[in-house]
């Protein structure tokens, strides 16, 4: 594989600055080498390389290439703050620090190949190079939210294994908090200025590291990355990749949906604990020789995403419908993006509205994607390609992506059903390799000869996909993923929750957001319900991660339930969602 990337990034250069943007009657692009070797990969012409590893076959490439000046004067990665604090790191520079932070890891931590290191990290540049030392030493990274809890830290810990929690010093006592529970743990690593007993200090650590780093020898499909996803009927599940799932398998998006090469500059919004950081804040952009650009920004501000815009030369932009949404109202228009030409977004519904409101305020279209923490991108709306208001865009290769029915048959062409990839004969190299320690779930996603992707759409006549909504009860809130029962568990905790069912409710900037219906135990009945709302709503912020509290409260009677007890969460979420509608009209 090291032979093919090198001889594959050079040619790559040419492609990605080339102009030609030609087009096939399936949507697959001609002009690139890499889908072809993609296609290649999952038609069965050509096998998987043995060996693989991102750090050691493609940014150590891209560092050579920069250093023979045969690469853009780019920058590999860009970081600011509202303090007017910046770090930029070349790609020799970000592979220095990067064996330094494989050296503290292997050496300071004792951590080894195949370890588990779960990290909670904000928006930090510390969070990126671990994230490169994991692949030097064949560590597995779990990244994790910056909102979670010190419940959702226990169960990660118990769940995964790890040996080794990263995290900076806010969230340090949610993890000193469950230290009793976690048996598995071995090392705490700390990301700040300050020494915190019982913790060692990743700065100072890397002052006295050495650069020497011999980069493991990993296989393609050995693991690299644990992402958690909210279930519906249990607590979240552990999806796990290997190296070449995501360290070949973003390409496609990184090339199509996110046009990218290297002389482009990408800012993606995403916090560092979803999957969509891979998308855009990792992979997508260094597969491309792109620079990384990265605003801490703790909360999300339209006037700071106006002025970053229009003092960097970003040309890439990355963010949630949610905060389209936030930046139309905000009025763009008073702002000039001198660099900006290609803007992305996924993780929920996209309204057409916001859509053509962002083309009026900077001129430019909003390409939606689509895709899950168990793949890489499955449909976009690639620059160049008619875009459909309201579509999730085309499949992207070497997907196969269909709309199935019930026993997996593929439907006609718009005709709703469950969005599905073909897995049979041949399935998807770029495809998670499964729920950790979870077969039953993880034999579950296979329908016939599709896996199915829990989300229901249509395809019509010239293959663009339509997103219809969920065929589960996960909540999509704001491109947050709400699984209800984790907050039907934190509420059933209270004492004045006898019952509780939680589902969607409709919102016009979030697009769904939390709501519990409640059944009160006796005891509670004649209490005041506004200040008994208030009360759960901060009782669930406290034992679970805050953006999972239900911001609509109803208490009713009783639970609509199935003969054999089950609460019936759909006959609720219809009901609400008919009930919102009309209020609204």
């Amino acid at each position: 594989m090291r032979t093919f990337i090198k001889s594959w990034i050079p040619q790559c250069l040419w492609i990605l600055r080339s102009p030609s943007r030609t087009f096939h009657g399936n949507n697959r692009l001609l002009t690139s080498q890499i889908i072809s070797y993609y296609e290649s990969i999952s038609q069965g012409k050509k096998e998987l390389p043995e060996y693989f590893n991102f750090a050691s076959d493609v940014l150590d490439e891209w560092a050579r290439l920069e250093k023979d000046g045969k690469k853009p004067a780019n920058p590999a990665f860009w970081w600011v703050n509202d303090e007017g604090e910046e770090v930029k790191w070349s790609f020799e520079e970000l592979g220095s620090l990067s064996k330094k932070a494989a050296n503290v890891l292997s050496e300071a931590c004792g951590l080894q190949r195949g370890d588990r290191v779960v990290a909670v990290l904000p928006r930090v540049p510390e969070w990126w190079l671990l994230n490169v030392a994991c692949m030097r030493t064949g560590i597995v990274l779990i990244p994790g939210t910056s909102q979670l809890t010190a419940k959702d830290i226990l169960y990660r810990l118990q769940a995964s294994k790890a040996k080794c929690f990263v995290t900076d010093d806010e969230r340090a006592p949610a993890v000193e908090s469950v230290l009793p529970g976690s048996q598995f743990l071995k090392s705490k690593l700390i990301v700040g200025k300050g020494s915190r007993a019982g913790w060692l200090n990743l700065k100072e650590l890397l002052a006295v590291a050495s650069a020497d780093h011999q980069c493991v020898k990993t296989k393609s499909q050995d693991p690299m990355v644990v992402y958690f996803t909210s279930g519906t009927t249990g607590f979240p599940k552990m999806v796990l990749h290997t190296q070449s799932s995501y360290g070949i398998g973003f390409a496609s998006t990184g090339r199509y949906w996110l046009n990218l090469t290297p002389s482009d500059i990408m800012w993606n919004t995403s916090d560092t604990g979803w999957a969509k950081s891979a998308y855009g804040s990792v992979f997508g952009p260094w597969i491309c020789g792109s620079c990384v650009f990265v605003h801490n920004m703790p909360l999300f501000k339209p006037e700071v995403v106006g002025e970053t815009l229009s003092r960097y030369p970003i040309t890439t932009f990355c963010t949630a419908p949610t905060a389209f949404r936030m930046l139309v109202q905000h009025d763009m228009s008073r702002y000039k993006f001198p660099s900006l030409k290609h803007c992305v977004t996924g993780g929920e519904g996209l309204n057409p509205e916001v859509l053509a409101k962002w083309k009026t305020q900077t001129g430019l279209d909003i390409h939606e994607g689509y895709g899950q923490s168990e793949t890489v991108g499955l449909c976009a709306n690639i620059k160049g390609m008619k875009i459909k208001p309201g579509s999730l865009g085309k499949p992207l290769p070497p997907y196969d992506v269909q709309i199935i029915d019930d026993q997996g048959a593929v439907v006609p062409a718009g005709k709703e059903g469950t969005i599905a990839i073909r897995v049979h004969p041949t399935r998807p190299f770029c495809m998670f390799s499964g729920y950790l320690d979870d077969p039953e779930k993880t034999a579950a996603t296979v329908r016939g000869d599709f896996y199915v992707t829990g989300d229901r759409g249509i395809m019509d006549e010239e293959g663009y996909v339509w997103f219809i909504g969920r065929d589960d009860d996960i909540i999509n809130s704001a491109g947050y993923r709400i699984g209800p029962f984790e907050v039907e568990s934190a509420l059933i905790e209270h004492p004045a929750v006898a019952e509780a069912a939680v589902v969607s409710s409709p919102d016009p900037v979030r697009g769904e957001v939390v709501k519990a219906f409640i059944v009160l135990a006796p005891a509670f009945v004649s209490h005041d319900r506004e200040k008994l709302t208030l009360e759960l709503q901060e009782h669930v912020k406290k034992v679970t991660a805050p953006y999972k509290y239900p911001r609509k409260v109803e208490f009713v009677q009783d639970l609509p339930k199935t003969v054999s007890g089950k609460v019936q969460r759909n006959v609720l979420r219809k009901k609400e969602w008919e009930n919102v509608k009309k209020e609204q009209k």
